[in-house]
């Protein structure tokens, strides 16, 4: 159990250096150490909301944060978050869609998707209800914030700058992970895992140091690919298990 809340940790600091919550990998750390699916929803949304408010704080105190650049997503993910956590699905489905995200976090950790770009788009309003409903969904669905996924498509359509991006992904996590978990809840389906409260601290601790370093500087590229290592492992044994 020590290694596993170790790993909680690195998590945390690694993704809220970069405006995530960490959800992604924590399923990641989860699958590897072969906890219950059952437990692994509940578990990541409540890490999430912690480490993704604590990310926000620092990125928005950096002045970062784009409340125009916000409202859209959330308008669209608030809801569909909540409707997502309150529906159950198989196992196999469950693990292949969660594979398919950590596919997104290794691409985010590689830095593939990182180029910023001098002119910057206007966001249209419409496009950005309609990306944040389709993410909202998918977050509530299998227990993730929907950031890994934000700050690609806000940098590849150039919508924001890189920690522009961060920050509005931040709070967008943050929202999408509490309006889960409330799915969750309501539908009587919260199981998170025993001694919730210890990883919970734990990953407040990674969380708080990772944002103050990411809105402030760079994070270690060594570590990232060691995570990336993490990430790839667990996601061949997530698809591995679906079948």
């Amino acid at each position: 159990m020590d290694f596993i809340l170790i790993c909680i940790l690195i998590m945390a600091f690694l993704y809220a250096s970069v405006g995530h919550g960490g959800a992604s990998g924590y399923h990641a750390v989860m699958a590897l150490f072969a906890v219950e699916v059952i437990l692994m929803k509940s578990t990541a949304l409540t890490l999430n909301i912690f480490v993704a408010g604590i990310s926000f704080y620092y990125y928005w105190k950096a002045g970062y944060f784009k409340w125009k650049l916000f409202i859209p997503f959330a308008i669209g993910s608030i809801p569909l978050a909540y409707l997502g956590g309150t529906l159950e699905i198989q196992e196999a489905i469950y693990k292949t869609i969660l594979a398919v995200f950590l596919v997104f976090a290794i691409i985010k950790m590689l830095g593939i998707i990182t180029n910023e770009k001098k002119n910057i788009r206007k966001l249209p309003f419409l496009v950005g209800i309609t990306f944040g409903g389709l993410l909202g969904f998918v977050s509530g669905l299998i227990g993730i914030g929907g950031g890994i996924i934000l700050s690609p498509i806000l940098l590849l359509f150039r919508w924001a700058k890189i920690k522009e991006a961060a920050a509005v992904s931040a709070l967008f996590i943050f929202v999408n992970s509490l309006s889960g978990l409330t799915g969750i809840i309501s539908a009587g389906n919260y199981k998170p895992i025993q001694g919730i409260w210890l990883w919970i601290i734990i990953a407040i601790i990674g969380g708080s140091l990772g944002s103050y370093m990411g809105s402030k500087k760079m994070t270690n590229k060594g570590v990232k690919y060691l995570l990336v290592l993490v990430l790839s492992f667990a996601c061949i044994k997530l698809l591995l298990s679906s079948f």
